[in-house]
């Protein structure tokens, strides 16, 4: 790590997962993220360059890393880091495994942004609510169980768009997939769905096995194309040549998400969509 002759003192703890420090090589000043670490120095005191319990240190001159996260170097609400201490908690107890250590910083940001919002009588309106619930359904269930904390503690009453809000925060911390590529991708699915109501004059109803099935795939069809994750797909050709009025609507529908995305969308991924069009259509002609 390089960091083993460092010393940093503790400027302030946030959390028990965060501290603000200054020290190391340069005398600057730092965040520390690391599970427990602000426990371990409640108060003041000095932290190692070496100490395991370090996962992640960001310098607060970095623009890009810190601009979100204004609010942590304010005096941010010692209840809200409470809370989402326990927040985290529950989210590595149900899902086993490292969380991205953003969720430290840009969860409590949120939870003081949505109190604050909440108790100055602004609306919250989730655009997603509806796809979010169906798509990640387990993380919903932690969302739910986060906001009637929030609620409980600060007394305000959390509405269920906020809930959807909430579950980004818990997929993002699992997935690693950024807050704004989430909503981006509910954006984009939102309108692929309208192309292919439009191009094949078809209904079928919002929560509909079919609309849930269809959301669902292009959901993660689109997280395939941002991390560049490939899809094995062996029916190629068979899918060219048999489905074809499926493949040509599959490559209008590819070409938004290359366009929106800024991501190269693999043929395998576009014969994939085409599999799964030709099944709806199937399915939507039967129900005539």
């Amino acid at each position: 790590m390089g960091r083993e002759n460092e010393q940093f003192q503790v400027q302030r703890v946030i959390g028990n997962n965060v501290v603000m420090v200054q020290g190391g090589k340069n005398g600057k000043e730092y965040v520390i993220i690391g599970k427990g670490i602000g426990f371990a120095v409640k108060g003041s005191g000095v932290i190692e360059g070496n100490d395991h319990r370090i996962e992640k240190l960001f310098r607060l001159e970095d623009r890009e890393e810190w601009s979100q996260y204004q609010i942590l170097l304010e005096d941010i609400d010692p209840k809200v880091m409470r809370i989402t201490d326990e927040i985290i908690s529950d989210i590595a107890s149900e899902f086993p495994g490292k969380l991205n250590d953003k969720i430290y910083l840009a969860l409590p940001s949120h939870i003081q942004f949505t109190i604050f919002r909440l108790r100055s009588g602004m609306d919250i309106v989730n655009p997603f609510l509806q796809e979010t619930k169906m798509t990640f359904p387990k993380e919903f269930e932690i969302a739910y169980k986060a906001a009637s904390k929030i609620s409980a503690e600060f007394q305000v009453q959390i509405p269920e768009d906020e809930v959807g809000f909430l579950t980004y925060h818990v997929y993002s911390a699992l997935s690693n997939v950024p807050i704004g590529q989430l909503v981006k991708a509910s954006n984009i699915v939102s309108e692929l769905i309208d192309m292919i109501r439009e191009e094949r004059n078809i209904t079928f109803e919002q929560g509909s096995m079919n609309h849930v099935r269809l959301m669902i795939h292009l959901r993660f069809s689109i997280e395939r194309i941002l991390q560049g994750s490939l899809v094995d797909n062996p029916f190629v050709k068979h899918i060219k040549k048999e489905y074809k009025e499926e493949y040509k609507l599959a490559q209008k529908l590819g070409k938004v998400m290359h366009n929106t995305l800024g991501a190269e969308v693999p043929e395998e991924e576009i014969c994939f969509l085409a599999m799964h069009l030709r099944r709806l259509f199937q399915t939507l002609e039967k129900n005539k």
